[in-house]
């Protein structure tokens, strides 16, 4: 069950670090923040990744399709917030 706490939570958190890492220009803190987030994955409700990557395994945890991915995550988050 996905509760409203665990998408504010899910959004506050990555909402804040998708903003640090697209304004970053230090590429150690910009991996710092790839690996926080790799980790944060592997604790967030298994049924909200679930949905916010779409099966995909390595959802937020591949370097090539991070931004995109953490992205995507913060914008389907918003739409939940929302409704």
């Amino acid at each position: 069950m996905i509760t409203k706490d665990s998408i504010e939570t899910a959004y506050a958190f990555l909402h804040q670090k998708l903003r640090v890492y697209e304004h970053s220009t230090l590429d150690w803190q910009k991996d710092d923040i790839e690996m926080i987030i790799g980790d944060y994955a592997d604790q967030i409700n298994p049924e909200l990744l679930s949905q916010l990557s779409d099966g995909n395994p390595e959802f937020l945890k591949d370097h090539t399709t991070f931004k995109k991915n953490l992205t995507h995550a913060v914008s389907i988050l918003e739409q939940k917030l929302a409704k």
